[in-house]
């Protein structure tokens, strides 16, 4: 009888399983600890003394003051608090917003919804064949009316981390604000906002080993922003409405957890994600890596020629392993990434494409297992192509 080998998660980058022991500090906060943090009797100070200790988890491992961390739904609502809230509190400085080609739906969507409702002025920045920004790109679109620029510290589908340090020094030079959307790089690389110098930034729980429908919006010590939600005085009056009490609790353990992680850590995911790329190289011919190397130790998108991704994709998740074809958000269509197009691809190398993303649960056993059916599964569908154009 075949063995069934344990299914392989290789999403990450989508969202992340519970860090062991997320969930046993959560639980209680489900049942017996659902006092409302507003109220003021016993069971309310409960819930307030709970969220309070997230969020000075969540301020020690980014290397902040407690009191500029704000708790939102997740990423998507911090994002948008962040491009909203500054674009509309510094309308007197400026209406014109610059971003890049490469950034998720959040940040684009948002930025294009102010421009065609507001009329603010907008600049898309292009990329270099791996995904990196150019400061003199940027020092090129300022102008006088500039008062936000929005910028992925990681990209999402690729894994490329931007130069966010030397656009952060530029803008400030200029008085202009910078937001950084973190939800990728937060986690997996080394963090210290104090040290970043950022203005905004914005994380998703979900993706650090915490819990969905809970995310963190960092603003810098002096700085005015308009809420996005409107009601009572919640989050220093920038984010109205009951806290989410258990989920808030389980991103500031896993904050804690993340916090902990040391060098090595990192290493190990780079290994492991270069023995995969290594691995499938010396097994499959005509695969192309998008992207760089260089960019997160988790991310890694390679393109197969003459194989659909999607096909791929579904393939592999019937041997047992999970990957995506790009972005999680965009993950139902069939148009080819528009990430990898700023790229400068084709659209059938987009479309080849299939995004391994790696996590804390990642094993070397289960790369192996990957690398052997990835091979496995190219293989025959190349077969098959070729079957299918000769029968034309």
């Amino acid at each position: 009888m075949a063995t069934i080998h344990p299914r392989v998660y290789l999403d990450y980058n989508s969202t992340s399983p519970l860090l062991p022991g997320v969930a046993e500090m959560m639980s209680p906060y489900l049942d017996s600890g659902y006092g409302n943090p507003s109220s003021v009797h016993g069971e309310g100070r409960h819930a307030k003394q709970a969220v309070e200790n997230a969020r000075n988890q969540v301020a020690q491992w980014l290397g902040v003051r407690r009191d500029k961390i704000i708790f939102t739904s997740g990423g998507s609502e911090a994002i948008n608090t962040a491009i909203k809230g500054i674009a509309f509190s510094r309308k007197s400085h400026g209406t014109h917003l610059i971003t890049t080609a490469v950034e998720h739906a959040a940040v684009l969507e948002t930025c294009r919804y102010l421009e065609r409702e507001f009329g603010f002025t907008l600049t898309l920045l292009p990329v270099d064949s791996t995904g990196l920004i150019s400061l003199e790109d940027i020092k090129k679109a300022v102008t006088r009316e500039t008062s936000l620029i929005s910028l992925i510290h990681a990209q999402n589908e690729i894994g490329t981390v931007e130069p966010v340090e030397e656009v952060i020094t530029f803008a400030h030079e200029r008085g202009i604000v910078v937001h950084l959307d973190g939800v990728q790089a937060a986690g997996k690389i080394p963090l210290n906002l104090g040290a970043l110098g950022a203005d905004l930034y914005s994380i998703s729980g979900h993706k650090v080993g915490g819990p969905k429908g809970v995310g963190v919006l960092y603003v810098r010590d002096d700085l005015k922003i308009h809420p996005l939600i409107h009601g009572a005085h919640h989050e220093r009056d920038m984010r109205a409405g009951t806290e989410n009490v258990s989920g808030i609790v389980g991103f500031g353990k896993a904050a804690e957890m993340v916090s902990h992680k040391n060098s090595s850590e990192f290493l190990k995911g780079a290994a492991l994600k270069q023995k995969l790329y290594e691995g499938i190289q010396s097994r499959v011919e005509n695969c192309f890596l998008n992207g760089s190397l260089r960019g997160l130790p988790n991310t890694l998108n390679l393109s197969f020629d003459g194989v659909d991704g999607l096909a791929l994709l579904l393939n592999l998740d019937l041997e047992g392993i999970s990957v995506s074809s790009g972005s999680a958000c965009l993950s139902g269509g069939i148009e080819p990434s528009a990430i990898l197009m700023a790229l400068g691809l084709s659209k059938e190398r987009a479309q080849s494409a299939i995004r391994f993303s790696l996590g804390w649960g990642s094993t070397e056993e289960e790369i192996n297992f990957t690398i052997e059916k990835v091979a496995e599964v190219v293989g025959r569908l190349r077969e098959s192509n070729i079957k299918d154009q000769m029968s034309k």
